[in-house]
This record gives structure tokens, sequence and C-alpha cells, in this order.
């Protein structure tokens, strides 16, 4: 029973991935726009580097204590901007699918790392921790994460990059991302010892790009076996695999890669920590030093570095730190983790750290019997449903006022999307002046993020989002108290650090959502030069 659980918790491992400078005045003015601009006229390919939970303070921190010179040297060499903005909600699974599809979550239809599918009757756990897993059972924790994430769930009606380059004739490369999608045939191959302690198919068939490695799963070079180390799902893998591309000379026009290690030391030590960047900066080092020279690396290569989003502190103190909403509904009866719905279940709760989903399953039960005791409770920021084909937001407050908003209208953004907005607007921390531009704060890109995540799947539900300090658990989900933690749309776990090296492209809009477009710009361009 030992040895099945052992090789259970490296199992849950691979599935969790469900994170010198520029001189002082240039990075004054970067910090603040929101448009990044780099100058070089040549087309090179391009190497997009995803480290989760990467921080502008701690990114800082670490390259002026020299524990960082290769991130350094990409910023040297490059432009630089801390305010790229994630998406809604700020996990992994819902962030990655909306940066390799250009959409939000009511187009990719990935709502977050845990939800409830109306369909099936049951909660999807794409990765959110051991007890989670254990509840719902290896084999369909393994077959929602690895196979139907990429080959089910994410929405048909989207276009991932990897199958907008194929259609331009480029190649693509993805290389850890648990998003991946793409027009060639592959084989995940589950190791063997994993099959027979868990009741695993020997393999899954999946669709991706031309190159695909995926830790254990599937790799490129064959020396790069790491069954005992997070199975191949940690930093080391992925620069090894690039490396290994490099040396083959075999890099196509566009490679994505995932570094996961970074977000585990920041959920335990807490935004602050520099302790994932100094490792992770190791392997990027070791990337550069392929290399005849450092400079090297930038002669015909583009490299993109981003943070997928920011984690925000989470008090010390759990019984303040922590809402458990399935204590707040106790007089409901809630649906249980790994079971399909019964005739008693009433509701379905999935916690994504800092914000949660709640889900009537049956009708009957009123929504404001829900919000009024959802309302009770100050830690909670505000709470959103739809009503009268309108997303209606109240805050945390008893007698609070309701803020609606629906797309389309005579309310104009910065990022050229029109509103109708009626009611509260300091709810969600809006400015709207006399022209009828929004301007957003404490929540950037809110309106089209909120509408994404209330609009990303079937079914009568709530979100709700936590104030900074506060974190939602579940049945059987992770607790960050004396840590850091992500999901909610505040700017705390919202806006992340770009850096891009020499390029001839704008980036208009410093959004995850629009990273992709830029990429297919960039490689439409040198079509016409």
């Amino acid at each position: 029973m030992g040895f099945r659980v052992i090789y259970i918790a490296c199992l849950t491992i691979l599935l969790m991935i469900g994170c010198t400078f520029q001189k002082d005045d240039e990075l004054k003015v970067q910090d603040v726009p929101n448009v990044i601009q780099t100058k070089t006229t040549s087309t090179p390919k391009v190497i997009l580097l995803v480290i989760d939970s990467l921080m502008d303070e701690s990114l800082k921190k670490a390259i002026e204590e020299n524990k960082a010179p290769a991130l350094a040297f990409f910023m040297n060499n490059g432009r630089y901007s801390n305010q790229l903005v994630s998406a809604y909600p700020t996990m992994s699974v819902t962030i990655d699918s909306s940066l390799i599809t250009g959409t939000y979550p009511n187009e990719h239809k990935i709502p977050g790392l845990v939800w409830y599918n109306k369909d099936q009757e049951r909660m999807i756990n794409y990765g959110n921790g051991f007890f989670e897993m254990m509840k719902i059972g290896a084999t369909q924790f393994a077959e929602d994460a690895i196979y139907q994430f990429n080959n089910v769930d994410l929405s048909p009606h989207v276009e991932t990059i990897h199958e907008a380059l194929e259609k331009r004739g480029r190649s693509s490369a993805s290389i850890n991302t648990i998003i991946y999608r793409g027009n060639y045939k592959h084989e995940l191959k589950i190791p063997e010892i994993i099959e027979k302690t868990t009741g695993l198919p020997d393999h899954y068939n999946t669709l991706g790009p031309k190159i695909l490695s995926l830790g254990a799963l599937i790799h490129q070079d064959e020396k790069n076996n790491h069954l005992v180390h997070r199975l191949g799902f940690n930093d080391s893998f992925g620069a090894e695999e690039l490396i290994y591309l490099l040396e083959k000379n075999n890099l196509p026009d566009f490679t994505i890669i995932y570094f996961p290690i970074n977000d585990h030391t920041v959920h335990k030590n807490g935004p602050k920590t520099i302790k994932g960047i100094e490792k992770l900066d190791k392997q990027l080092q070791n990337i550069l030093n392929a290399f005849p020279n450092w400079d090297e690396a930038l002669n015909g290569i583009t490299w993109m570095i981003i943070g997928d989003s920011k984690q925000s502190s989470v008090n010390d103190d759990k019984e303040e730190a922590l809402i458990n909403l399935s204590s707040a509904l106790s007089n409901y009866s809630i649906l249980k983790l790994g079971e399909k719905v019964n005739k008693s279940d009433e509701l379905a709760i999935t916690a994504n750290e800092r914000m949660a989903y709640v889900y009537k399953i049956k009708q009957s039960i009123s929504l404001q019997d829900i919000l009024s005791k959802l309302k009770a409770d100050e830690r909670i920021a505000w709470i959103a449903w739809k009503e009268n084909g309108k997303v209606q937001v109240v805050s945390g407050k008893a007698d609070a006022n309701t803020l609606q908003f629906k797309p389309g209208g005579k309310f104009n953004d910065i990022y050229n999307q029109t509103w109708s907005v009626d009611g509260d607007s300091s709810i969600l921390d809006l400015t709207i002046d006399n022209n009828n531009g929004i301007q957003y704060g404490n929540y950037p890109d809110a309106l089209a993020r909120l509408y994404g995540a209330m609009y990303s799947q079937k079914g009568d539900f709530i979100i709700l989002d936590a104030k900074p300090g506060y974190e939602f658990i579940g049945e059987s989900s992770p607790q960050h108290t004396g840590g850091g933690a992500h999901g909610s749309m505040h700017k705390d776990d919202s806006l992340a650090p770009i850096i891009v090296t020499e390029m001839n492209q704008r980036i208009d809009h410093l959004r995850m959502v629009d990273l992709k477009q830029w990429t297919l710009n960039l490689f439409d361009n040198a079509k016409n030069e």
C-alpha cells in the first residue's frame, strides 16, 4: 500500500502543473505605459518562457542581489514592464488557455483549476492538491488533466497558437506547457511503474504541435529522463529539452516553455521569496551557456519572458485567513468530491484559492438566500452572478448597492472594448470620466475578465472574489496561510512582468490575452518584408 501511495503522490505532482537593471529612467517609463515597443528590424525565431508566479518585486530583488544573472541579461538586452494583465481566474490552467488561444474563458471554456461540469454532473479537477486527487481517484484525475483538458474541455471553436502557426507554414514546439493543442498526433506514454500502481492506461493519444515535450510522458531527448524528479515536470527538464533542440539545430519558429517550480516556492514562502527565481535562473544560465557566448543567444532569436500571474500574501492566522464556504453554506446539501450528483445535493463549491464558484444544482434554491449568507463575510470583496442578460456584482456588505454590466454600449475602456454599465462602479474600482471612458483601478480589465469567467460554463452559479490576505478553501483544497496564493482578480494577483528582447513589433495592450495575436503578427509581417 505504501508503494502505491508513493507513486500516486508522484503522479499528483505531475498533474499539479494545475510562476544589473536597465537604466533607472528607462524603467520608470516602462513600468507605467500600456504599450511595449522594441526596435530591431530582423525576423528571428521566438522563444516564450512562462515562469509561474514570477513577480516584479522579487525579480528585481533577485537581480539586485546578483542571484539572477540570466534574467538580468535578458532585461539588459530587452524591454521590460510589470503591467502584463493575467487572465481570470488567475490560475495556471485558465491563464495558459488564454495565453495560447488569445481568448478569455467565455470562449476557450476552461473556467478554472476546479469547476463543476453540469453536463457530466461532477467536479473537474486539473490538479488542486493530493487530498482532492485521492478523493476523486487517480484514474479520473489523470484523465481530466492529461487527456480531457486539451482534447475535450478546451473549446474546438478557438484556435491555439500552434494551430494558427501551422496554417501559416510555421513550426512550433511546446515544452511542459499544460495546454498545447495542435494538429499533430502524439502518444503520451504513462511510465510503467505508475501504470501498474494506479490502474491508468499505458498511454493517451493527444494532439499537439509538431514538437511536444511533456515530462516523462513524451520528450525529444531520450537521455532526458526525469522519472524521479516530478516525472519531468520541473525546470531542469524544460531547459534540457530546449538545449537539445538548439544543439540539434531543430529549433522551430516558435517555442513555448513552462517553468513551474517558482510557483511552489512562492506558495510556501510567500511573495517576497527569491529562492525559486534563483533556482530557475540557473536553468536559464544553462540555456545561455549552450551558445558560444550569451550575446549569441540574441542573434536570430527573440526571447519573451513572462510571469503568468502574481501571488499575494495570505494571513498567518488560519481562522482569519481561510474562508470556508462549506461552513458558511452548511444548511445546504453540498456535492462531495469524487461523487456524481444525487437527489439530495443542492450546491457544488469549487475553490480556486482566492476565488471560488458556487453552483446551484437544485434550481429551487434561492439565489438571494445564498447571497445573504455570503455577504455577511467581510473577507469577501465582491460576489457576481448572471441575471436579466447582465452580470450583476455586489460587494461583500449587507447593505451594498449593485453594479450591472454587459458588452456593448456607450462606455469605452482602454482596450477599445465597449460596455453598458449601470449602478455602483466603485465595487470593481471603475472610474468613469465625462467622456464615458472607463479606467480600471484595483481590478485590471475587470469587465472583460469577469464577463469571461461568468460565461465560461453552463449552469446557474455565482463567483466570489476574496480581499487581499484571504483565501477560499473547499472540501480538501490546499491551504497557503503564511505563504502566497492567487486566483483573484485583484491587481495583487493579476499583474505580471514581461521582458521582450529586440523585435520590431509593438505590443499595444499588455494583456496575456493579446500575446498570441502579437506573435502571429510578428510572423505575418515577416512575410511582407
